[in-house]
Order: structure tokens, then sequence, then C-alpha cells
């Protein structure tokens, strides 16, 4: 783990844990403990026609076009509950806003766990505000299925069994880039725009650690802060350098002004590469599509923009739900489409549950053997054990065209091809 997370997290626990674990709180998530064969096992959020679920996403700031991320994991649940629920339980989907602010994921997380009484956080958003939370979430045994963050640290650390990601690491999907690099540009000079923050770093770092020893080389890096109104000098910045690739690591908002900038800068041409964090077409819209042609990036998850779908069964649910349960929103719209996947991934866990227990729920998300979830691309699959927490591992390159993304390339299951994001 990166010496900023752990001090975030650290800082957030000794908060957390000064106030949160009183004897009455303890008391109270003994009372609502399984009996039979699941016995002493914690209850609390579930009951037999019940499953209160919590969820943490920037609905406000820098960060908030992942707002709607929860849109799509609610619309997925309403959906769900119509046709009769999970395993017979209506779910309730709670969310809460932290403005991509650690200090206030604390605050959310203490009271989904506290007043709410969730079975679960399923899903916080950012890998500040995770760090931020896990401590306390894993020192009072609450699980945090499927965090919305790529940090890798989710699936190499031993120390909170009760967290786990979902998406692939930002190691793993720099992997993918420099492979392709690798291939196509093998004498590449590379500039880096990256959110200085372990997600940034993280991706950054195993960019760096994959191209060494290559003909790629890294040429020019310019870090921005969450809180940075632009990023329009760090981009006049990277043009200097001529570099013909521009690695581009960053959320949406930061993500539109560095596209603009490069639209903008007709001097400089270089192949742009966006993280996956930033590729929805909400991103990309606001610059303009005829600016973005030929920006590449990776996925995993099916584009509700792209028409190889429209006849596809889970899309057209997906579509027909979001048009019911939320009309307002852009069924085109990536991070809606995310949230429904993510959803329908808990789904399968919760399914697999021996125990309807928090516990149950634990094991659960790390026993998934090749779980299909009809929303991920063909041959993508959930996989997980006692000592493996990253569940999606495969990616596809994609190319913009015209106004969608076009997939190109084989999948890259990054566990074969390049063994943990630790080695």
């Amino acid at each position: 783990m990166t010496t900023p997370l752990r001090a975030a997290a650290a800082a957030s626990a000794a908060l957390l844990l000064a106030t949160a674990c009183n004897s009455q709180r303890e008391q109270d998530d003994k009372d609502a403990a399984a009996d039979g064969a699941c016995r002493g096992q914690q209850t609390t959020g579930i009951t037999d026609k019940a499953i209160k679920l919590g969820g943490i996403y920037p609905l406000s700031g820098p960060a908030s076009a992942y707002g709607t991320i929860g849109n799509g994991v609610n619309t997925y649940f309403k959906y769900v509950n119509d046709k009769g629920g999970i395993d017979g339980r209506t779910v309730e989907f709670v969310v809460r806003d932290d403005g991509y602010q650690p200090p206030k994921a604390v605050e959310e997380a203490r009271r989904l766990v506290e007043q709410e009484k969730v079975f679960a956080v399923f899903q916080t958003l950012g890998t500040p505000s995770t760090a931020a939370v896990w401590d306390y979430l894993n020192k009072r045994n609450v699980p945090q299925p499927f965090v919305a963050t790529g940090a890798s640290v989710w699936g190499t650390d031993d120390k909170h069994p009760w967290t786990t990601g979902w998406q692939p690491n930002y190691v793993s999907e720099a992997r993918v880039y420099a492979k392709y690099l690798k291939e196509e540009k093998p004498k590449a000079k590379v500039a880096v725009l990256y959110q200085n923050d372990d997600f940034g770093k993280d991706l950054l770092g195993g960019f760096k650690a994959a191209v060494d020893g290559s003909g790629i080389k890294v040429v020019a890096e310019e870090s921005y802060e969450v809180t940075d109104p632009s990023v329009s000098a760090q981009m006049t910045s990277l043009a200097r350098s001529k570099a013909d690739v521009l690695l581009d690591v960053t959320t949406p908002k930061f993500g539109s002004q560095a596209l603009a900038a490069d639209a903008k800068n007709t001097g400089w041409d270089p192949l742009h590469i966006v993280n996956a964090v930033s590729a929805s077409t909400s991103v990309l819209k606001p610059v303009g599509f005829k600016n973005v042609q030929g920006l590449v990036s990776a996925t995993y998850f099916k584009d509700p923009a792209d028409p190889q779908w429209a006849d596809d069964a889970e899309m057209k649910t997906y579509k027909d739900a979001l048009k019911k349960y939320a009309p307002d929103s852009d069924p085109a719209n990536q991070f809606n489409a995310y949230g429904w996947a993510v959803a329908s991934s808990l789904h399968k866990a919760l399914d697999r549950m021996q125990c309807p227990t928090r516990e149950g729920l634990r094991d659960a998300v790390r026993d998934l053997k090749d779980v299909k979830v009809d929303m991920l691309l063909p041959g993508v699959t959930l996989s997980t054990g006692s000592d493996d927490a990253f569940p999606l591992e495969t990616m596809q390159l994609m190319r913009f065209k015209g106004e969608r993304w076009q997939l190109f390339g084989e999948p890259v299951d990054t566990r074969k091809e390049f063994g943990s994001p630790e080695n």
C-alpha cells in the first residue's frame, strides 16, 4: 500500500474508532445474530423479507459525473424487486453523498452503519474515500463489496477481508495500454497527466513498470489536485514535450478538460489514451465527438451506445428498466450501465451466500468461480479466491470513432498475461 493511502486510512481510522465502538453499539450488533447452522453470525440489515444496502457516491463536487452510477444500481434493484427480490428479499438501497471528500465519506459510512443499520456498504466510490472508511468497516465486520475504484490494494491487502474490488485494477489496466504501445508504437514517447492521489499514482506506476526496459519512454509528467479549477496549465506543459502519446489518468471533470485542451492545441497531435474511469461518452460529449476521434481506452462491460448490443437481451432489459424506473436518465451513459453491471454482480454474490449473514456475504464475494454477469463483455467473468480479491481482470481495448466506442483486438486476461499486480 502506498504511504498516502496508509496515512489517509490511519487518520480516518483513528477518528472513527475513537468514537464508534462503544459497548451499546457492540451489543446492538450482537443482538442481530443468526441461529441454527449460522449461529452467531451477523444479521443486521437482513431479514427473510428484506436487505438494506448502503452506497457512497460523489453526487456533488468535482467527481459528480460518477453519481449516476448509484442511479444505475438503484434501477437494477427496483427491477429485481418487481420480480420478487433476491431470494424473496426486497432490496432497499440507501445512497449518501460524500462530494468526493474522504472526511465526508467517513461521516456517511458511520450513518449507514450506525443509524441506517445497513447489511453492507456496497459501493464506495473513489480510492481516497474507500481508503478513508475501510478500516472502520472492517473493524465493525461490515461487508464492503465491489468498491468503485480500481486501486490494486483492494486485491492485494490481506488485512481487510471484508473489502473487495470489482473493476479491473489500475495496474493491470496500465499493463494493457503498455502492451498495446509495445505492439503499435514500440518507440513511443509518452507524456502523462495524472491525478495526484493513489488512483493516479497506481496507474502511472503500473505503466512505468510495464514499459521498463522497452523502447517506450515516459518523457513528461504533470499532476493535478482534485481541488484544481482546471488542468490547462498542465496540458500546456505536456505539449512542450512533443510526446507522441498522451496517457490521460483523470476523473471525468478533468478528463473533459484534458480532451478539450488537446483538441484546441493544433500544434500537438499525440495518440490520446484515456483511462477507463473517464471513458464514458458523458465525458467526451462536451468536448465534441469530432474532437475526440481516435481516442483509445479499455473496457470490460457492454457499451449501451454500441449498436452491436442492440438485440442483446440484457441490454434490452437494462434500457427498458431505466426507462421505467429512471426516465430522466440517459441509457447511453456508460456510468448507468456500470451501475447495472455491478449491482447484477452483487446479486450473484448474494445468491451464493451459504448463510444469509454479513459473514455469508463476506465469504461469498471471495468464492466466485467464473461467474457470468450478462452486462459484462463476452468472455469476462467474475472470479475470486481466498488469496485473490480481484473479481474482474479481463479488458478489451476500444477506439472512439464517429459517435461511439468501437472494440478492437482481443480481450486481454491480465491474470494469465501478466500475473498479479504485485509482480
